[in-house]
């Protein structure tokens, strides 16, 4: 057995793309994309066509329609071959903004409702910070399940839970990403593999405070530098991975068990813990990484979302 069917045996994989023509090669439950992604794939001679599609029969509309409607005609696209879900994302530009982000979740799920798309197979995929977490909240007491993304710091964590999200991201490889950045020429890969990951340790520590304390939000592993970094985090809720590192996974036949364990979290003895705003922003402020991460990743989405825009605008 392969690690990939193996690694199905204990966790949701995801496929994380906007190359819905790859997906059917790896079987995976459920698919992410973010602006990033999709931009790479409307660049590419396959998948331009969509873009032009979409301009053409929403000419007139305002940007922000259009682009909502690219999305979801990707998202629409993954779902005809993908059995679970999809995850869409709210534009970036929006992170600081509850009420538009609100708007724009139950936009993007009248749309796909429109493409005869059940609420139920679309995740709104926002970042965690708190208005967003505040976005969410609200969006789920209306039936609309969230994905939070951009998450990089225990803080952020707790207070998804709290607000009931039905799932998190986790960025792995972004933490990993900081911290050997961070060390430099003191940082020894092997000191720093596996179990002893900064972005597998942050994760594994979300998940077994969730299972604990049986918080429901899935745990979502997300943003993978190597496979080492997913094969520490089988057991968990879902990983979502490129098809890349799908690749990798498919073509290795080493072994492959569960690392988390819910019951064993159980067993744990943890803290409860709880934060209201001011308690949310000191703690991401004392966590330099998160900080950082959250900020550059924001940066990068919407400066990816304005490429997207001026794609649109030229076709």
């Amino acid at each position: 057995m392969n690690q990939l069917d193996a690694l199905k045996q204990y966790t949701t994989v995801v496929a994380d793309t906007g190359n819905f023509k790859q997906l059917a090669d790896y079987k995976p439950t459920d698919a992410t994309t973010n602006p990033s992604l999709i931009l790479k794939a409307v660049q590419s001679d396959d998948y331009k066509p969509l873009l032009d599609e979409t301009v053409k029969k929403f000419k007139g509309k305002p940007l922000d329609e259009v682009m909502d409607r690219l999305l979801v005609r990707f998202g629409a696209e993954i779902l005809s071959i993908v059995p679970g879900r999809v995850s869409t994302e709210v534009d970036a530009r929006l992170s600081f903004d509850t009420e538009a982000t609100v708007a724009r979740g139950e936009r993007l799920i009248a749309l796909y409702k429109a493409e005869g798309i059940a609420a139920s197979r679309i995740l709104i995929k926002v970042a965690s910070t708190w208005e967003g977490i505040r976005a969410a909240e609200r969006l789920q007491q209306k039936g609309i399940n969230t994905n939070l993304t951009l998450l990089f710091s225990f803080a952020q964590a707790v207070a998804c839970g709290e607000a009931k999200v039905q799932l998190i991201s986790p960025f792995v490889g972004r933490i990993y990403d900081w911290y050997k950045k961070t060390a430099g020429a003191k940082w020894v890969e092997a000191e720093h593999a596996g179990a002893n990951d900064p972005g597998v340790k942050s994760v594994t520590e979300i998940y077994n405070y969730y299972k604990h304390f049986g918080i429901p939000t899935e745990v979502m592993g997300a943003s993978f530098r190597n496979v080492g970094q997913i094969t520490a985090l089988a057991g968990c809720d879902l990983l979502t991975i490129s098809p890349d590192l799908l690749k990798t996974l498919a073509e290795t036949d080493a072994p492959l068990s569960a690392v988390l364990d819910a019951k064993a979290a159980k067993a744990a003895k943890l803290e409860k813990m709880s934060y209201d705003e001011a308690g949310f922003r000191f703690a991401l402020n004392e966590d330099a990484m998160a900080t950082e991460k959250l900020a550059e990743g924001i940066r990068a989405f919407a400066a990816d979302a304005v490429k997207l825009d001026k794609l649109l605008q030229g076709v």
